[in-house]
């Protein structure tokens, strides 16, 4: 079982090589945080904060690129945790199936925000029970 989590709040440190992001359950109080690269950390707050920039960015191309070959994106799961490792699935619908393609969280997170509207985003509840202990 999954709960549905939304984009709550990012946290990018210049002196700090680990950036954070924190999802909040939806329909309910816990958050669920994941430390992130700089350049995901980046490209998320870029898309929060509609700024637009003159080429298209990495996380851009892939929605875009999906898109042109007659895919279109569902969702994003956060399915595993193994080893101190979050495990995501982007899944696109093609040809009336769906497709999962393997993503770090961030990348799937920024391509959620890429898209328009914003995909919706879910945790496995056995992940947030490992992590917040809920």
């Amino acid at each position: 079982m999954s709960v549905e989590m939304e984009l709550a709040r990012i946290i990018i440190s210049e002196v700090n090589d680990q950036q954070v992001v924190y999802l909040k359950e939806v329909e309910g109080d816990r958050t669920f945080p994941i430390l992130i690269g700089l350049f995901e950390a980046t490209s998320i707050d870029r898309r929060v904060k509609h700024s637009a920039t003159p080429r298209p960015l990495t996380h851009d191309l892939l929605v875009a690129a999906v898109e042109l070959l007659g895919g279109e994106f569902q969702d994003v799961v956060i399915s595993e945790l193994k080893e101190h490792t979050y495990y995501a699935t982007l899944r696109v619908e093609k040809d009336g199936g769906i497709v999962e393609i393997d993503a770090r969280p961030s990348d799937a997170i920024a391509v959620a925000i890429t898209c328009e509207p914003n995909l919706p985003i879910y945790v496995a509840e056995d992940v947030l029970e490992n992590v917040i202990g809920q």
